[in-house]
């Protein structure tokens, strides 16, 4: 009799170890089986729509300055500031998809419905730059006049864009990660390797991008330069759905908002009561599995104390028969606002690097544009120089994951090497040097300008080439704070709000690119005070643009010594208990319960 328990005992946990802990579940809401979904085997579907998504959205915004300057007729200055805008839009509208999917859709419907949006947008962008009528009117190259409604149909059809990205970019690479099992320890040691491929991948679409489709609208035309983006868009799409059946789905958890909302209310209603010095004395369920789906139990910590009155159970808490959330929350609740108030420092601490990162589709392509673009009888788009950024990160993620990590492991034991925190401040570091290699060039630019009198000359004799450096150095800082932030935000995300922070550090990019126009507006006023041309003149020639490089410079530096203080009084989430795979209506069981 006992050996038939045992044996059946043996085989329900041989059964429970085919599926995964972490809450995830298949393309039919049934538990994930570990051998037939997630990993490496659903990687190339979610890596292949990344690679095609970038390759449309860099190959659309790479030469998108100039677009703005040459067809739709507009001033550098302003040119710049749109592009920053509608920049920093792609990077706000994450917030967008990023709550859907946590709250209501998941991340797979979430990516699936925004991405189709996308297409509509490039689609429409195509039409513009290609239908008579809709596109600009030309006289020569660089010459055309566009009417006020076919400026105002370019940007309609690069605001959806900016709605459709928004449902993705915070939701790929989570939903990527959510591939490997956080329980699995075998799992877990892949899922640090799939950020750097996963931001390979991105720079293989940004390389086609930046070289081909650049090359094509300089040379072959607008029509199909936003064409081929916008089929590379509908082949993402194509290749997301075709894993369907190999994905790992973690069920969304309710609105991330409403329980922080819940968390201030409930504090702010016990303001006056005292917390227990006794943890064990605060509101917590008792099973093993947190009352949020998709999230594990957080072990409760001191910071922010008097959120913790949330958690002070009170006898008028108990009068119904079921706890009312406003009034009272879990730990874990509680521990999901901290978390997401101890990354807020973190994250503003990108806000500078961003605007440094964006100065190479913006302020790097017109200082490129007044060099030297011949190569034999080749011009060279000024766009195309990002190419050596992309090479960078295609050189350097290699090399960070299988080089750097591997020797960096013997010596601080951590299983990525290096900190998160510490790969994010090394880019940091790198990203100053950046900016003086590009403030440099300009001195030496301008030196050549004055001495041969080349103030009403495009294109100078000094080769493009010399961006190489600037270029490569911002590539080597973004696979240290770009991938570092990544996996960062992902990792100390509370589990059931991983789409909002990782839109959270897409939102440096986009205020870094607010910043670059707001910075751009402000030593514009001020520079051309009393009929000076400014720092950014309509000609670079008669300008001082390394004033402005400089700038940046400087405010990284102030920026990495922040930096530094923050990273030293960060202390890492520390999660316990497994994911519930149920939601509230699945089973009456979420009720919380006393300790």
């Amino acid at each position: 009799m006992n050996e038939a328990v045992d044996l059946t005992y043996n085989k329900l946990e041989l059964e429970e170890d085919v599926y995964t802990k972490d809450g995830t579940v298949d393309y039919k809401n049934n538990p994930a089986n570990k051998n037939t979904t997630g990993t490496w085997k659903a990687c190339p579907y979610i890596l292949g729509n990344e690679c095609c998504e970038r390759l449309a959205y860099y190959g659309m915004s790479t030469n998108l300055l100039l677009y703005f300057k040459n067809n739709l007729h507009q001033h550098s200055a302003t040119a710049s500031k749109n592009l920053s805008n509608w920049s920093g839009t792609c990077y706000i509208t994450p917030l967008i998809g990023a709550f859907v999917a946590d709250a209501y859709l998941g991340r797979y419907w979430t990516i699936a419905i925004f991405s189709i949006i996308y297409v509509i947008g490039m689609t429409l962008l195509t039409l513009s730059a290609s239908v008579s009528g809709l596109k600009p009117t030309c006289v020569s190259k660089e010459v055309c006049h566009a009417t006020d409604t076919q400026v105002a149909v370019t940007f309609v059809a690069l605001y959806l864009v900016a709605l459709g990205t928004g449902g993705i970019k915070p939701c790929v690479s989570s939903y990527g990660a959510d591939q490997f099992d956080d329980a699995d320890e075998k799992e877990k040691k892949h899922k640090s390797s799939f950020f750097n491929w996963f931001y390979f991948t991105i720079n293989i679409g940004a390389l086609i991008a930046s070289s081909v489709l650049v090359w094509i609208q300089d040379n072959v035309g607008w029509g199909w330069g936003f064409g081929i983006p916008a089929v590379a868009m509908a082949i993402a799409v194509g290749s997301f759905f075709s894993g369907t059946r190999l994905y790992r789905n973690q069920k969304p958890g309710g609105s991330p908002l409403t329980r922080i909302c819940q968390v201030i209310a409930a504090s702010w209603k016990k303001r006056g009561v005292d917390v227990p010095n006794d943890k064990s004395g605060l509101y917590e369920i008792v099973d093993n599995e947190s009352a949020i789906v998709g999230s594990r139990k957080l072990e409760h910590t001191k910071n922010f104390s008097f959120l913790d009155k949330a958690a002070v159970e009170l006898e008028s808490d108990h009068v119904k028969e079921s706890v009312d959330p406003w009034q009272l929350c879990t730990v874990t609740q509680v521990e999901e606002f901290k978390s997401i108030i101890k990354l807020l420092p973190i994250w503003a601490t990108g806000i500078i690097f961003a605007t440094v990162y964006g100065q190479m589709s913006n302020l790097f392509v017109l200082q490129g544009s007044y060099m030297d673009i011949s190569l034999n009888n080749f011009k060279i788009p000024p766009a195309a120089l990002s190419i050596f950024d992309t090479l960078s990160v295609i050189f350097w993620v290699p090399v960070y994951d299988r080089v750097l990590v591997p020797i960096a492991r013997k010596y601080t034991g951590n299983r990525s090497g290096i900190t998160q925190l510490q790969r994010m401040g090394t880019g940091l570091v790198i990203s100053i040097f950046a900016m003086l290699a590009a403030g440099i060039l300009e001195v030496v630019r301008l030196g050549i300008v004055k001495r041969n009198n080349y103030y009403d000359y495009d294109n100078m004799p000094m080769s493009i080439f010399w961006q190489v450096p600037q270029y490569f150095l911002i590539g080597c800082a973004e696979v240290f704070t770009f991938i570092g932030q990544l996996e960062f935000f992902y990792e100390q995300a509370p589990d059931s709000m991983r789409s909002l922070c990782s839109a959270l550090q897409l939102t440096t990019v986009a205020l870094g690119s607010y910043l670059s126009s707001l910075l751009v507006t402000i030593v514009t006023d001020i520079s051309t005070k009393g009929g000076k041309l400014g720092w950014i003149p309509d000609n670079l020639n008669r300008g001082k643009l390394q004033n402005f490089f400089w700038l940046l410079a400087i405010l990284s530096v102030l920026n990495f010594g922040v930096f530094l203080l923050i990273s030293t009084w960060y202390t890492y989430k520390k999660p316990v208990g497994t994911i519930s795979r149920k939601s509230k209506n699945d089973d009456k069981s979420s009720e919380h319960y006393t300790n």
